[in-house]
């Protein structure tokens, strides 16, 4: 699909989501995902840089207030009111992301008395790091675009609320960190660590620290030690997933790695060496099953599109390494990586392909996600937003 074509295609999934979801025309009660919420900020800003029309970039600060106001705050089924974070109204306008952000999953968190429901878990709200990532991510990149250092400072101020309380010392006194929190961050809902959420985290944060000095904010005093403790839990972890989700999440990252290493944050190249590596393995354990042409009944989209987003970022990233050898560990055979990288970058189209095919929209596992699935195909057919730092 050519460029035109794209974002005609973004347009049209945009003005969708929007109505679907209550952001626009504003519904009586918008329903707010943060996930979901964080490609969509990021696409919005995307139709805005092409087109230079403000009604997207408005429509972009409608979002970010909405989920301010409606994931920084207590349920309505919850007996607590107001923001999350404990403050009094007008300091919470101030400051929204002080206490975190909800997930916004449609049951309440389960109760500290309340024994856990590995099942009903997925269902019930609280915080997931992950998601807090992705926010801090799009926030920032409301600044970059729009140049209102506003939103990195919200951002930074939400990475340090997640520092705090997504990491503490595992049993043998190391630092590690929880999966999910509970909606006022208090105490962990699930005890065991993502996989990639120190790594999300340590570039996230990193992303956060290098806008910052560009806009002369003032350093927050526990992102640097934060920063710092996550590339701690980092060291010596295992990558390698054949999730497509989690593949996608590792090629974006790697993308991110190259430019702040252009940026001088990162001083080597060894981090992003050993996330192309992981990517690779994955990539070979995912193609190996032939997933792809399983019918769309077997298949999610928003794990495959999450994938198509991280194939994405290979092209530049390419370009990138092939421009700079001089930042690249000497004799290190990275280049050579990235290339191969390179030879699968026909499945982004192909699961753009099948994702676009009307039919394969109709089915219960688009329609279970749909709004995720949606977003994510936008962000696909027209990344740049999202991708760049």
């Amino acid at each position: 699909m050519d460029a035109a074509n794209s974002i005609a295609e973004v347009r049209a999934i945009m003005l969708d989501y929007a109505s679907l979801s209550g952001l626009y025309p504003l519904g009586k009660m918008p329903r707010r995902y943060l996930w979901t919420d964080a490609f969509a900020l990021c696409n919005l800003l995307e139709l805005f840089r092409r087109t230079n029309d403000v009604m997207w970039r408005g429509l972009a600060r409608q979002l970010v207030d909405q989920v301010h106001h409606i994931l920084g705050r207590h349920r309505s089924d919850d007996p607590r009111r107001g923001w999350i974070s404990g403050v009094d109204d007008a300091e919470g306008e101030l400051h929204p992301t002080l206490g975190g952000l909800r997930i916004g999953k449609r049951l309440n968190e389960r109760r500290a008395d309340e024994p856990p429901d590995e099942r009903l878990e997925w269902d019930q709200d609280g915080q997931y790091f992950h998601y807090l990532t992705k926010w801090m991510h799009a926030l920032n990149r409301f600044s970059r675009v729009t140049g209102d250092a506003l939103y990195t400072s919200w951002a930074m101020e939400l990475a340090q609320a997640a520092q705090a309380a997504f990491t503490g010392p595992s049993r043998s006194g190391a630092k590690r960190m929880y999966w999910k929190m509970s909606i006022d961050l208090t105490r962990p809902l699930v005890t065991s660590m993502g996989q990639h959420d120190p790594l999300d985290g340590y570039i996230t944060c990193s992303e956060l620290q290098a806008t910052a000095g560009g806009f002369g904010l003032s350093p927050q005093p526990g992102l640097e030690a934060g920063i710092a403790g996550l590339a701690a839990i980092c060291r010596g972890r295992e990558w390698v997933t054949d999730d497509p989700l989690g593949i996608g999440g590792l090629l974006w990252d790697a993308w991110r790695i190259a430019q702040l290493t252009d940026m001088g944050i990162f001083r080597d190249t060894q981090l992003l060496e050993s996330v192309v590596d992981a990517a690779l393995a994955g990539l070979e354990l995912f193609t190996g099953g032939n997933p792809l042409k399983n019918p769309a009944a077997y298949r999610l989209a928003f794990r495959e599109l999450g994938l198509s987003i991280g194939l994405k970022g290979v092209v530049p990233l390419r370009q990138w390494s092939e421009k700079n050898p001089e930042l690249i560990v000497p004799k290190s055979p990275l280049q050579r990586k990235i290339k191969t990288l390179s030879g699968y970058l026909t499945l982004a189209g192909e699961i753009e392909g099948f994702w676009l095919e009307g039919g394969n929209r109709e089915g219960e596992t688009w329609r279970e996600h749909r709004e995720i699935n949606m977003v994510m195909l936008a962000t696909s057919l027209a990344p740049d937003a999202f991708l760049s730092i």
